[in-house]
């Protein structure tokens, strides 16, 4: 706080000196101790510096020979000044000093206090409570313009010493204790007891229904109008003669010195010598402090210059909470941008001491512009704009992250930070005006630090990174598959491929990535763009033919190539061809006979080329052979490879697709000479038909087995082995006559057997269908012998409606309905 020397009044010739103040504005009202009242007017010095202050003398008053001036107050809606002189209460205009005749003194007062009540002032009347020196009591009166009246009386049990009002709540001192009285109810609530003498007994209005009290144990104990404390008290000293409020500190006035205690954290904040100090007054702006002959105005320095010297001083604690605490007397606009203002700078002191878990939470809640944390790095300014302007300069001009560098270590944390507070408001409305600035920084970020996890995170979506500027960082990072998703990002789908292919080939070093081919064809498996899709699309089939038909295969539905288109590309590439084929039959079901022929001399093709096992190709074939419907037998037959080749077990499928069975089953038999496969080609080939169908092939058979001598056993085999599915009698006459009974005697006692199970079982099924006939009859006897009675107004149990037409159903139960209600 300043302080401020203002010229005393001019002296009388007994030198009175000073025993009172009072202000309002620019006035500024003495009560000396010779009766005499001065007018003095401050006026401001040149460029309003408050030390080169001026005063000048408005009036003086003579109230009498003698006598101090015990108190002033001053009321501005009636131009009022009221004068305490000689326990004689009296008004004088506030400018002229002379006395109002229509307001008669007060005699005998020995306290008065104005109340500031806005809701009295709206009404045109002020409100006053005075102290009598000859009663216990305690007076409230209405002040008017040109009268004033007693509307309340309060009794007392001790004469008060000091008083404070606030609204209808007095706060008042006696001898041993300090009160709460209610001026409307006349209720009174003790406090607490005190051991002071009228000179030390302290009652203060610090604020709206709050006072301040001298307590025991020297303590300023702030009590509300309720009663009650929601401050910690103050520790004072012991001879403290005055206390007054100037928010949101506490002055407090000794004899030599004067003390300023914060009202937030209760701690002393200043202290002035003031030899001789009587009495203090506060003021808007601050506190004046009178002595025997000399005034001074101690102002109070604007809270924003307090807040910044606090930060500029790393007392950051301390400026937010002051900041905290001034929150309700401050416009909110106002408040807020310097809310947001004091936390950026209470968030640079942390980040200079390397408390970044502060520093960001606290650049975030005031909205730091993030380019001024981005302006602290060197090789991060080349990302701003040549616009930019700092705001913080006088905070961090003696602080270069440049000097920093030398310190691997601290300057990986520093870097850290800045990705990690970056990353965090990017994307929020702290980001919305400097996109472009925050995108460039975090990708130099990333490719500095080696991250590549985040970098390729961070260049695969969306992003305003300036392209020119991100190219050139990436390429000295070698950064070549984060520069492709930049590419990519950006809409620059060529340039990403190519990038990209590069490094596939070995023309860019990359560790980054460990399949970019397998980037690259998810990346053409996706990509609209037709053009650039078939312009590497050969190189892709070339280095990897498996992976690089799923360009055509892994595509959206809506998005896919012409078939015909694709199919005419894949000649050169047969394994993709045939990977596209199934893709077309099993994926997408297609169902034309062209597919479905080419994938089978596709299948062909490949098993007479491979050098390696041939089994899984085959399966494919015959598996595509027996089940598909839809290619064209007669052009996979026809096939002069087919016919000179080895796959016999192929030709009996396409033998069997065009109902030539006999020679399915000879090919099989003597060619492939596989006869367990001739067995499961009778199953195969049955399945889904009729018995009578696969007794047919497997007579088939037998005739191919008897016809050569070295298949006997095999033909006994397979009559043993089958003999539900051979009638006996036919096979009997198939039979040669060499054979012996005892050779089919197996066949023959397990045909027997079928055939009489099966006779059984016929049996069994008539006789069970005839009891159920049986059954159906005698429910018909029972129901159509038994008499049903239906009355005038039967309803039908279903619908509830009456039975009206003769036609009606009645089950076992004799329950009766409508015929059209038995269905449900």
């Amino acid at each position: 706080m300043d302080v401020i020397l203002v010229p005393e009044a001019p002296k009388e010739k007994d030198k009175s000196s000073i025993e009172c103040l009072e202000c309002y504005n620019q006035n500024v009202y003495i009560g000396t101790k010779s009766a005499t009242i001065q007018h003095l007017i401050l006026q401001s010095g040149t460029n309003g510096d408050p030390s080169q202050s001026k005063t000048r003398v408005g009036g003086v008053r003579k109230l009498g020979s003698s006598g101090p001036v015990a108190k002033l107050r001053v009321i501005p809606l009636f131009n009022h000044l009221l004068v305490l002189w000689d326990r004689t209460l009296t008004v004088l205009n506030m400018f002229s000093l002379e006395p109002i005749p229509t307001l008669r003194k007060i005699q005998h007062v020995s306290l008065f206090e104005v109340c500031d009540s806005l809701l009295a002032a709206q009404a045109g009347c002020v409100e006053m409570a005075t102290s009598s020196s000859r009663s216990k009591a305690i007076r409230i009166h209405v002040v008017g313009v040109d009268r004033w009246e007693v509307v309340k009386q309060i009794h007392l049990l001790q004469h008060p010493l000091a008083l404070a009002v606030d609204g209808t709540c007095l706060c008042l001192a006696t001898c041993d204790r300090y009160l709460l009285c209610d001026a409307e109810t006349g209720n009174r609530e003790e406090l607490f007891p005190h051991n002071h003498n009228r000179q030390h007994a302290i009652v203060s209005l610090v604020g709206q229904g709050e006072f301040l009290l001298n307590g025991p144990g020297s303590l300023g104990m702030f009590v509300m109008r309720t009663g009650i404390c929601q401050r910690p008290p103050l520790q004072w000293p012991v001879d403290v003669l005055a206390a007054g409020a100037c928010f949101p500190y506490i002055v407090c006035l000794q004899p030599q010195r004067l003390s300023v205690y914060s009202m937030l954290d209760q701690q002393c904040k200043q202290t002035v010598s003031l030899h001789g100090a009587k009495g203090l007054l506060s003021t808007p702006d601050g506190v004046l402090v009178f002595t025997e002959r000399d005034i001074f105005n101690l102002s109070l320095v604007p809270i924003e210059e307090q807040i910044q010297a606090l930060v500029g001083d790393e007392r950051v604690e301390e400026a937010l909470l002051l900041l905290d605490g001034v929150q309700s007397r401050c416009p909110l606009d106002s408040y807020k941008e310097l809310q947001k203002a004091i936390t950026c700078l209470a968030g640079f002191v942390h980040f200079y001491q390397e408390s970044f878990s502060e520093a960001k939470d606290l650049f975030i809640k005031g909205e730091l512009d993030p380019r001024e944390i981005i302006h602290l790095y060197p090789d991060m300014q080349s990302c701003l704009s040549k616009d930019f302007q700092t705001k913080f300069d006088r905070v961090n001009n003696r602080r270069d992250l440049q000097d920093r560098r030398s310190n691997r270590e601290m300057c990986h944390r520093y870097l850290a930070f800045l990705g990690d507070f970056l990353s965090t408001i990017r994307g929020t409305k702290q980001d919305l005006d400097c996109t472009p600035e925050v995108d460039c920084a975090l990708l130099r970020l990333y490719a500095e630090l080696g991250d590549s996890e985040n970098l390729h995170q961070f260049v695969a979506f969306p992003n305003k990174c300036r392209v020119d500027l991100c190219v050139p960082v990436l390429e000295q990072h070698s950064r070549f598959f984060a520069l492709g998703l930049l590419y990519q990002s950006h809409g620059k789908q060529m340039d990403a491929i190519q990038t990209w292919v590069k490094i596939a080939d070995g023309a860019f070093k990359d560790p980054s990535c460990s399949d970019v081919f397998g980037h690259i064809v998810l990346t053409l498996s996706q990509l609209k763009d037709r053009h650039t899709l078939w312009t590497f699309a050969d190189w892709t089939l070339q280095r990897n033919q498996e992976t690089g038909v799923q360009i055509f295969t892994e595509r959206l539905p809506n998005d896919r190539q012409e078939t015909e288109e694709v199919l005419v590309f894949l000649e050169k590439h047969p394994v993709a061809l045939v990977l596209y084929l199934e893709f077309l039959i099993q994926d997408l079901s297609s169902e034309e006979e062209r597919h479905h022929s080419r994938l089978a001399l596709a299948y062909v093709t490949q098993t007479l080329q491979e050098e390696a096992d041939l089994r899984p190709t085959r399966e494919k074939l015959q598996q595509l052979l027996w089940e598909s419907k839809f290619y064209d037998v007669s052009t996979v037959y026809g096939v002069w490879i087919v016919k000179s080749t080895t796959l016999h077990t192929e030709r009996a499928i396409l033998l069997g697709r065009t109902g030539e069975h006999s020679l399915a089953l000879q090919v099989l038999v003597h060619q492939q000479r596989d006869l367990q496969a001739a067995e499961d080609y009778c199953c195969r080939a049955a399945r889904g038909r009729d018995a009578q169908f696969r007794q047919t092939l497997l007579i088939t058979l037998l005739h191919i087995y008897l016809s050569s001598e070295e298949l006997t056993s095999t033909a006994v085999d397979l009559l043993n082995n089958n003999p539900h599915a051979f009638v006996a009698e036919k096979v009997i006459r198939l039979l040669p006559d060499s054979w012996s009974v005892q050779l089919v005697s197996l066949f023959l006692a397990r045909s027997v057997r079928e055939t009489l199970h099966q006779r059984r079982m016929a049996r069994l099924q008539k006789a069970l269908a005839q009891a159920e006939l049986m059954r159906h009859k005698v429910t018909w006897i029972q129901a159509s012998k038994t008499k049903v009675k239906l009355d005038k107004g039967q309803k039908c149990k279903v619908c509830q409606r009456d039975i009206a037409k003769p036609e009606f159903a009645c089950n076992l139960q004799g329950v009766m309905m409508h015929t059209t209600c038995t269905e449900s």
